[in-house]
């Protein structure tokens, strides 16, 4: 269950729905800034039907988007933040390998944008990988390109954090808030988290005595990949995730109600950026300038889908 609300009034500069990280880290950002907000969640929490659950997440600066590329430096830096403020550990550092085709565009686009954003990064070929990784195998007309610099973040204990800081900053918190209706006026600025129906209750059903074809998936790269590893996995846990039609955020304010801002469509990558997404998302609805370039997450990059347009 959420940690009790330390806000007594009902109203407020800004409401933001949702209490995923993403959310969270919007309404943290708000509060640091002395405004008055309130964070619903439609389930009680903690709980299992959102993206944020979990033990860990990844984070990493190897993206062959350079929008991405240039947001993660703010990000270790507000990761860092919130660790501070919180005396606690979240992000461990462990290093980041990724495989793919020996050529390809978008492993050379991750090299350059590593090194132009001043990241240590290395590429591997497949005869190197072995040597510096004996656990590791790789194949003919493959490569890899390793990051030290990258790690986990763990999730479930960064999302309470978050939380208890903006509690502590004077935020409210109320789970087991279902919100049914958004009456967009001139009064109440609102993030709003949007994806598509689901219902949570039959999202990880499989029949009996057969595994999941993700896990299949995963212990045939398991023994191709790491031999040494044994192939069944200890823990596993599922999640949901919006995606946009190209796997980019959106990040804006509503077409027809600026006083409402959209955050949503975080495709499976959103987790490691939540500081600065929620710094953003806090940005467009105070009106200020947002810190970082939003033009790649416009929702109007949408036309004619009516469901993206909202």
């Amino acid at each position: 269950m959420a940690a009790p609300s330390s806000a007594g009034s009902s109203l407020y500069d800004a409401i933001v729905v949702g209490a995923g990280i993403q959310g969270s880290f919007t309404a943290y950002h708000l509060a640091k800034q002395g405004r008055r907000a309130l964070l619903l969640e439609q389930f009680p929490l903690p709980h299992s039907r959102g993206s944020s659950h979990g033990q860990s997440r990844i984070i990493r600066s190897t993206y062959p988007q350079p929008h991405y590329a240039r947001m993660m430096p703010e990000c270790y830096r507000l990761w860092a933040q919130l660790e501070a403020e919180a005396g606690t550990q979240l992000y461990r550092r462990t290093g980041l390998l990724v495989l793919g085709a020996e050529g390809s565009p978008a492993f050379g686009a991750c090299l350059q944008s590593l090194a132009q954003h001043r990241v240590p990064g290395e590429l591997l070929s497949a005869q190197e990988l072995p040597r510096r990784f004996p656990g590791v195998r790789a194949y003919r007309g493959e490569t890899a390109v390793f990051e030290p610099t990258a790690g986990v973040l763990r999730a479930d204990k960064a999302l309470r954090a978050v939380q208890d800081l903006f509690l502590q900053a004077g935020g409210a918190l109320r789970d087991g808030e279902k919100v049914v209706a958004i009456e967009p006026g001139p009064v109440v600025t609102v993030c709003y988290h949007h994806g598509r129906p689901v219902d949570p209750d039959e999202r990880d059903r499989e029949p009996e005595g057969s595994a999941p074809p993700d896990i299949q998936i995963l212990r045939s790269f398991v023994g191709q990949y790491l031999p040494g590893l044994e192939p069944e996995p200890a823990v596993v846990e599922s999640c949901m995730y919006t995606i946009t039609p190209d796997e980019d955020f959106v990040l804006d304010r509503h077409p027809q109600f600026s006083n409402i801002v959209i955050g949503a469509g975080f495709s499976g990558h959103g987790f490691k950026l939540a500081p600065v997404v929620g710094k953003v998302l806090c940005e467009l609805s105070l009106g200020q300038a947002p810190s970082c370039d939003t033009e790649p997450f416009r929702i109007q990059r949408f036309p004619g889908q009516r469901r993206a347009a909202l």
